[in-house]
């Protein structure tokens, strides 16, 4: 499949990419062969594509997990074990083909030219086309339906409301093309080799292409990537892919904890000792081997590689955490004593990982970056408070691991956060530990802090109870669901810590907690994890992410947050996003999963909001809460976005040679879920040339993306989702309403179109929804089919948006024919329709809807180019 795609798409980038290097990464439960290596950097989390069981049970269609803005990377691509054993070839065309479909989403960012929300769309023409491009492919639209080996074909009739085909009416291509794009419509078609260019390209269709991409041909974005811009086209064929098989193997760890002399502020020490203790006794799975290195100026190696099978392992490393700070900083000492414990055990510290915590700056640590990358290992880096040194994050970086901030407010649980974190890339979803509950207070008037832990029923193995306190031993109560008060907390008084596991698998429902501080300006936090109670059934999964690792101001940034149980998109959930600043101070911001503003796709399980309150330079951290109300909470079953197109059959000689149909799925079924909570670690972000003085209004209203119309007698009513005064916060000032005959028209020069009259439509608050009726003045040009419509928001400082999408209304009723059956001529994909003149009376619309999409990791994995994502380092080949 990867061999005979790197050819295709060779050919395809006008001879520039191929796949030079691949890595397949294979699960640590196959059987052991003399070719396996040990993996390096790559791990199952950040591989390129996945080979894991389907979304749902029969659904091998392939996709690519992609909710970021047009032209940016995707997530991963997702293929099943029957579609890589060839089992899909009919209905999806050749995998190779394939691949190139789904690599140019993952890579570079682009998105389907075809769409089954809306297969077909009135074009200017005034024939009914299937939305695809170019226009030149051919082919027939028909109903197709088969009971057994019976198939009957029909021609397709009108649908009265919509003015288009009706909704089981399908374009069946024609088996021979002489078209030669597009890749993103229909790759499998024989004659197609390229992407849709501006010459080709086609702006009218509803393509998720055209929303995402601001109408904007494939190649015309592909081309203008850094990708593109680092290369030039080669004379030579390229040479076939280089496969490296690696093998995941038990999980190997050093961690490096910093004890000098500024650890003894801010009670750093205490609380790196009580993070580390839950991360040892509760995190790290069983099986991995562990050992630990202290530094100062110097090194000290407290404990050889240890695996853990037990208790026993986890309590002699808890026996080795530092108890004293002093002295100065040497990163790079700490390292290369890592390096020495896990050559100790293993000659190679290939895919190793070393989890670095330190407080200071170190001016010597840039002198073993290069070390670093030479070795194989994996660096987390664990910052804490203000000062920690910058140098280390680029280790983090290079190395594909995870870098995480923690602040000196402790009532924030960053430092246990960041730890609890650190759960292994490569173990199965069912071994790793997943946090339920992080939370925090400092009690002066107050002293109790009291609450309650949902566990569900995807979880329940291995739950664990961890309380910290500042001061003395607060009063611990806890009871489970049935009123049981749970007793047995085991009391370290020296780390300030009280834990609690519960034996077998913890009862579903809401645990309540009471904690009762002894004294005013006490600090309390209670962190609960727990595990798949059940290896079959995934657990409910929360990953945290912001839209970039570094930035400057002003530019803002996105947080994203998706929620999934194993690949399903989890819908309908309460979700809060805490960003911590350099110095503590949180910002709190409630995600959204609307398809408005930052976020892509409504209904995709990904929830997203923009962030621009930034306070200062420096690190910034993220931590997102989920709550899942009983029945509000749904799983979501509809097809994932950014597929390749399923082929329902082919046009040979006139006739239809059909596909097999795919599995019949109600895409509005979404089946009710318990309630759940949980909390994830977004990880670290930098932000430089924040301003310390007053600053201009600097962000606009965001884009309106989910513009549509429908008819209300003599007017057109629109409705849409309200931006805010920056971006999706706020309330915008106004909004600018224009109509066109011409869709390029409006989208190329907005500002010379005609205007609605908005003198009484008063902006709401952002993520509300807006509803506007206006009955259409004249269209200046002539022989206009369509009106377009678009919106402009206007915030208080006159900063404008981009123009929202573009809705169409037609002026013109196509006509079914008059007795359409099983042997009438079928219609041509572009069939002419009566013109019935420009009458408001029959105004319909065609807009262009958003989809869902679906997603995570289970089984194996496919790592193409050893990268890891979102990664910074240039790259010109594959």
């Amino acid at each position: 499949m990867v061999t005979t795609a790197s050819t295709y798409l060779f050919e395809a980038t006008e001879k520039r990419f191929f796949f030079k290097n691949v890595s397949i990464l294979i699960p640590e439960n196959w059987k052991e062969n003399s070719e396996y290596k040990r993996p390096k950097l790559e791990s199952y989390e950040h591989a390129d594509v996945l080979v894991a069981p389907p979304t749902l049970p029969g659904r091998d269609e392939p996709y690519t997990k992609q909710f970021t803005a047009c032209g940016e990377k995707g997530e991963y691509i997702h293929l099943t074990p029957d579609f890589v054993l060839g089992k899909s070839e009919s209905e999806y065309g050749p995998s190779g083909r394939l691949f190139v479909h789904e690599w140019a989403h993952l890579r570079w960012g682009v998105f389907d030219e075809y769409n089954e929300d809306e297969p077909y769309y009135s074009a200017t023409s005034k024939k009914i086309e299937a939305t695809r491009c170019p226009t030149g492919i051919t082919g027939i639209n028909r109903v197709y339906t088969c009971q057994g080996d019976s198939c009957v074909t029909r021609a397709c009739r009108i649908d009265s409301k919509t003015k288009l085909y009706e909704k089981d009416c399908q374009f069946f291509p024609e088996k021979d093309q002489t078209e030669k794009a597009s890749i993103m419509f229909m790759q499998g078609i024989d004659s197609v080799v390229e992407f849709c260019k501006e010459n080709n390209h086609n702006r009218e269709a509803p393509s998720l292409q055209n929303k995402m991409c601001n109408s904007r041909s494939t190649w015309d974005v592909i081309s203008n990537s850094e990708d593109f811009k680092n290369t030039t086209s080669m004379v030579a064929p390229p040479p076939p892919p280089v496969f490296s098989l690696l093998k995941i193997s038990q999980r190997i760890m050093c961690l490096v904890l910093d004890k000098s002399g500024s650890m003894a502020g801010s009670n750093r020490l205490n609380r790196m000792n009580q993070a580390a203790k839950h991360f040892l006794m509760q995190t790290i799975e069983n099986g991995s081997w562990v050992g630990m290195v202290h530094f100062d100026s110097t090194a000290y190696i407290k404990s050889k590689l240890i695996q853990i099978t037990s208790s026993n392992e986890r309590n002699k490393l808890l026996e080795s955490l530092p108890t004293a700070a002093s002295g100065g900083t040497s990163i790079c000492r700490g390292i290369k004593s890592a390096f020495q414990v896990l050559t100790g055990t293993y000659p190679q510290i290939d895919g190793s990982e070393i989890v670095l915590l330190t407080d200071g700056e170190d001016n010597t640590a840039g002198s073993c970056v290069d070390e670093v990358r030479q070795s194989g290992a994996i660096i987390h880096f664990i910052a804490l408070g203000p000062s920690a040194d910058q140098a280390v994050i680029e280790m983090s970086t290079i190395t594909g691991g995870k870098h995480k901030y923690a602040s000196d407010e402790a009532a924030n649980n960053g430092l246990i956060d960041a730890f609890a974190a650190l759960v292994s890339g490569n173990a199965d979803l069912s071994q790793q530990s997943l946090q339920l509950e992080s939370k925090g207070l400092t009690l002066n008037n107050n002293l109790w802090m009291n609450g309650t832990v949902i566990i569900d029923s995807t979880v329940g193995k291995d739950t664990f109870f961890l309380v910290t306190w500042n001061g003395q031993s607060p009063t611990i109560s806890l009871w489970d669901p049935n009123g049981k008060r749970m007793e047995n907390f085991t009391v370290d008084t020296d780390s300030k810590i009280a834990y609690l596991s519960i034996p077998g698998t913890a009862k579903v429902g809401v645990w309540t907690y009471s904690l009762q501080a002894k004294q005013n300006s006490e600090i309390l936090t209670i962190t609960v994890n727990s595990r798949a109670a059940n290896s079959s059934v995934p657990p409910i999964t929360v990953n945290a992410k912001m839209n970039k690792d570094t930035n400057s101001f002003p530019s803002p940034m996105i947080v994203y947050a998706e929620i999934l149980q194993g690949f399903v998109p989890i819908l309908g959930a309460n979700v809060t996003a805490f960003i911590e600043s350099n110095s503590g101070k949180t910002e709190v911001l409630q995600l959204l999963d609307n398809g408005a503003g930052a976020d892509s796709f409504k209904n995709d399980g990904v929830y997203s909001r923009y962030f621009t309150a930034y306070s200062e330079n420096g690190r910034y951290s993220l931590k997102v809460r989920v709550h899942g109300g009983t029945n509000a909470a749904t799983r979501s079953i509809r097809h994932p976005l950014n597929r390749a197109a399923y082929i329902p059959g082919w046009v040979v000689d006139g006739k239809i040679e059909g596909n097999p149909p795919r599995p019949k799925i109600d895409e509005d079924t979404q089946t009710p879920l318990e309630s759940f909570s949980r909390t994830a670690s977004g990880g670290a972000f930098v932000v430089s040339n924040v301003s310390n003085l007053p600053l201009p209004d600097l962000y606009p209203p965001s884009q309106i993306t989910d513009l549509e119309a429908t008819r209300d007698g003599d007017n057109i009513s629109l409705t849409w989702t309200a931006p805010g005064d920056d971006f999706d916060v706020g309330k915008a000032q106004q909004y600018i309403i224009r109509i066109n005959g011409s869709l390029l028209d409006l989208r190329d020069n907005f500002d010379d179109a005609l205007q609605v009259n908005t003198t009484d439509l008063l902006p709401k608050e952002a993520n509300s929804e807006e509803t506007f009726a206006f009955k259409p003045g004249n269209i200046s040009e002539e022989n206009a089919t369509h009106i377009f419509i678009a919106i402009q928001s206007v915030d208080k400082s006159n900063l404008t948006s981009k123009v929202s999408n573009i809705a169409q209304v037609a002026l013109f009723i196509p006509e079914a024919d008059s007795s359409p059956d099983e042997t009438q001529p079928n219609p041509s994909p572009g069939e002419n329709l009566p013109n019935s003149g420009v009458s408001i009376s029959s105004l319909v619309l065609s807009v262009v809807g958003s989809v869902a999409l679906v997603s995570i990791i289970l089984s194996t994995a496919v790592c193409i180019l050893n990268k890891k994502k979102n990664s910074r380092r240039p790259r010109t080949e594959f």
